[in-house]
């Protein structure tokens, strides 16, 4: 019997017992991810492809101006009007973004560069995505901090965000 065939017949219970030794190897052996020096991030929208460089520049814009400086009138430079969201808690649609957010929407000064812990930015055919690194506190008190990532995903088409993803759950 092949490993992986073991594997899938396993409980999930009994593959739970595997995950402390395999987290404490993980912290043992690399450090956590950090976000990129202050002063560099436009070096990561470089590409020898200039359509890849074009997505890449317009998902970065669209998160400094949208996302981290609130202004959400600048939405439609950045955003389809049929825009697809796959966050189960934001509406799809340009409109559906606006509407959810601007509840929360207290514009900001822009800044050149992304704030929140931008560890990259990678492109592939239609596809961006921003990779962050967040510090998150313990469960309880007596838990230590730890360092875990996050991603955003989007699809770009003619110039605009069509599609996004995120690993966000319904809430």
């Amino acid at each position: 019997m092949t490993p992986a065939r073991l594997f899938r017949m396993l409980p999930a219970t009994a593959l739970l017992a595997f995950a402390p030794q395999v987290a404490f190897a993980a912290d043992a052996v690399s450090p956590p991810p950090v976000a990129a020096p202050a002063g560099t991030q436009a070096a990561m929208l470089t590409s020898t492809d200039p359509q890849l460089a074009a997505n890449k520049k317009l998902v970065f814009d669209f998160w400094r101006v949208v996302i981290e400086a609130q202004n959400l009138d600048r939405a439609a430079d950045f955003l389809a009007e049929d825009y697809l969201q796959h966050n189960p808690n934001v509406p799809t649609g340009r409109a559906g973004f606006v509407r959810f957010f601007t509840p929360y929407a207290h514009a900001t000064t822009l800044v050149a560069e992304i704030r929140g812990g931008l560890i990259s930015i990678t492109a592939e055919r239609d596809i961006v995505v921003l990779a962050f690194a967040r510090q998150m506190p313990g469960k309880t008190p007596q838990d230590k901090p730890f360092t875990t990532t996050a991603f955003d995903m989007f699809r770009v088409k003619d110039g605009k965000i069509v599609e996004h993803w995120d690993g966000d759950v319904p809430r």
